[in-house]
């Protein structure tokens, strides 16, 4: 697990702007089992496409007039069973770290993999939310 002090930077990112933390398992299944509503989900991480990339587009998304309802993070090597219990979630894609989900109505409707947010600049990745927002949200 990576260290507190390292990572709370990483987390007050994506709070400072309205992100909900999900800290363990039972809070990513209150907010996850709804079936009302629209939530998206961001799996942060301490690698640089998290801090250059994935971070960025989803603080941009935050922006957009149609956007999910909740917007909510776990930390992937810190909050190991919060992480593993969104994860179920986002089956069947295979564990990604960073990632992000869009559910609604409790369903996984889009899903955006690290190969997907690696070297794109984070306003491709936030058109990327903001399509899928208009589509879902």
């Amino acid at each position: 697990m990576y260290p507190e002090e390292i990572c709370k930077p990483m987390r007050e990112d994506l709070t400072s702007v309205g992100f909900i933390e999900m800290r363990d398992h039972d809070e990513v299944a209150d907010i996850l089992d709804k079936k009302e509503g629209t939530v998206l989900v961001m799996v942060n991480s301490v690698c640089g496409c998290a801090a250059g990339n994935a971070r960025p587009a989803v603080k941009m998304s935050t922006e957009y007039s149609k956007k999910p309802d909740f917007f909510t993070t776990v930390f992937a090597g810190q909050d190991i069973g919060a992480t593993a219990k969104a994860r179920e979630y986002m089956q069947p894609y295979p564990p990604s770290s960073p990632c992000i989900a869009l559910f609604k109505e409790g369903n996984l409707v889009h899903f955006i993999e690290r190969h997907h947010i690696e070297g794109r600049p984070a306003e491709m990745i936030a058109e990327n939310l903001n399509q899928a927002f208009i589509q879902y949200c």
